[in-house]
C-alpha cells in the first residue's frame, strides 16, 4: 500500500482544514513547493495536490503553482479540484500530472468522465467525498442524492483507473479513518482504493494494510493507497517512519 501525502492549495498556501470547512484552515506553508520537495525527500512516491480554491469556482485556480510543482519533483502527481471541462484535463497531462482527479464532473457529468476515461486510458481517477454515506460535490459545499456506494459501482463501469474515497467528517480530526467505508468500498468494487481522512498513526495505516489484504485473498483490488495530511503537518506522524514500516515484513 502506498503512502500519498497531500498538499492543498488556498490562497496560494499549503493548508487543512477540519471536515471540510472553508473557514476552518492551518497554513502549513507559505511555499507549496518546498513543502513538495520535502515529501519527496522523505520518501513519497506519489503525491496528492488539491486546489481547494478551484473545488469551490468550478475552475482550476492554482493551475499554474501546480505545473511548478510538477516540474520541481520527480515523484508522480495526481491533481483535483475544480477540474470540470476537458481543456483542464488536457493542460495538466501537457504539464506533466500523472492522474487527474475527477470529482463533482464524476457526479454531474458522466458524458465528460467517459470520454476523459478513454481519451486518457489509467490517467483518470474519480475522487468519492462521503457525508453520512451521501456524496458531497463543489469542494464539499453541496450535497448530491446518490448514495456513496452506488456512485462507486456506476463510476467502476466508466473504466476510472481507482477512486479516492473522502469521509468528510474524518478529515482533519485525527481520529483515524473509517474503516467500515472502506470495507463496504473493497467489497462493492473491484477496482484500487484510496483512502483519505483522519489517518494519522502506524496503527490506522496498518489496519488499511489489512483490508488490502482481505481484498487481494478475494481477487479484488482493495486499499491500495492512503492519503495523509493533518498528521504530518502537526508531526504526529513520520513519513519516513510510516513507508519504512510499510516496506518491513508483517
Amino acid at each position: 500500500m502506498i503512502l500519498i501525502p497531500a498538499i492543498d492549495l488556498k490562497g496560494g498556501r499549503c493548508v487543512r482544514l477540519v471536515q471540510g470547512e472553508m473557514g476552518a484552515e492551518t497554513i502549513y506553508g507559505d511555499d507549496p513547493i518546498i513543502v513538495a520537495q520535502k515529501w519527496e525527500q522523505e520518501g513519497a512516491e506519489r503525491l496528492h495536490l488539491v486546489d481547494l480554491d478551484g473545488a469551490v469556482t468550478g475552475r482550476p485556480v492554482h493551475d499554474r503553482l501546480i505545473e511548478k510543482i510538477t516540474k520541481t519533483v520527480s515523484i508522480p502527481v495526481q491533481v483535483g479540484g475544480g477540474i470540470r471541462d476537458r481543456t483542464s484535463i488536457e493542460r495538466y497531462l501537457a504539464a506533466g500530472v500523472s492522474w487527474i482527479i475527477m470529482g463533482t464532473s464524476a457526479v454531474q457529468n458522466t458524458p465528460l468522465l467517459i470520454e476523459a476515461v478513454e481519451r486518457y486510458p489509467q490517467k483518470i481517477i474519480a475522487g468519492i467525498d462521503a457525508r453520512n454515506g451521501q456524496v458531497a460535490m463543489r469542494g464539499w459545499t453541496e450535497l448530491s442524492t446518490e448514495k456513496v456506494i452506488d456512485l462507486a459501482i456506476r463510476i467502476e463501469k466508466v473504466g476510472v483507473a481507482a477512486i479516492i474515497a473522502t469521509d468528510i467528517a474524518c478529515d482533519g480530526m485525527l481520529a483515524g479513518p473509517n474503516r467500515i467505508l472502506y470495507k463496504e468500498l473493497a467489497a462493492a468494487v473491484k477496482i484500487p482504493i484510496i483512502a483519505s481522512g483522519g489517518i494519522t498513526t502506524l496503527d490506522h495505516i496498518r489496519e488499511l494494510a489489512d483490508l488490502a489484504d482481505l481484498a487481494g485473498f478475494a481477487g479484488l483490488a482493495g486499499v491500495k493507497g492512503a492519503i495523509i495530511g493533518k498528521a504530518l503537518y502537526e508531526g504526529r506522524l513520520s513519513l519516513s517512519e510510516a513507508i519504512a514500516s510499510m516496506r518491513r515484513p508483517a
